[in-house]
């Protein structure tokens, strides 16, 4: 497997992207959807990393969006056929690292409820569960977490 950088506004990541919503599009109601769109996953400020196999099919995918104040982690998805494999656990490490290299000692994100995995694997990651930041309020079916990590 591969980790790098790429621009998301390709075909096969749309699709990609549009797997994850309708992966979570049932699961919560729609003023819980927190995901960002095309736009905003193409701004300077966004690192955005895809995972692909060997033979160059791209299976995963994640963004993190720095502010000045922190870097929230965003449309994190492992297709299902390729989940079990540490790929999310690689791609979280790959993007933190990513922000990290660019000054960011602060980590965010919002997740669903419905989502234990991905609330593992941050628990696992060092993310602690925290109140809503930024433009978030509270939501019955959010959680938020952080990590903080020592300055670079």
């Amino acid at each position: 497997m591969q980790i790098s950088l790429e621009h998301p506004n390709q075909p096969e990541i749309v699709r990609l992207i549009d797997e994850l919503d309708a992966y979570q599009k049932p699961l919560y109601p729609a003023e819980s959807h927190h995901g960002i769109d095309m736009d905003a996953l193409c701004q300077p400020n966004v690192f955005f990393a895809v995972v692909r196999t060997e033979d160059g099919e791209a299976v995963g995918c994640g963004a993190v969006v720095i502010t000045p104040e922190y870097g929230e982690l965003k449309r994190m998805f492992i297709r299902p056929t390729h989940r079990g494999k540490g790929l999310a656990k690689q791609l979280l490490i790959f993007l933190e690292n990513q922000a990290r290299a660019n000054g960011c000692s602060l980590f965010t994100l919002e997740t669903g409820i419905h989502q234990p995995e991905a609330l593992g694997l941050y628990e696992r990651s060092g993310y602690v569960r925290r109140e809503p930041f930024g433009d978030y309020t509270y939501d019955p079916m959010s959680v938020f977490m952080e990590k903080r990590v020592k300055d670079v």
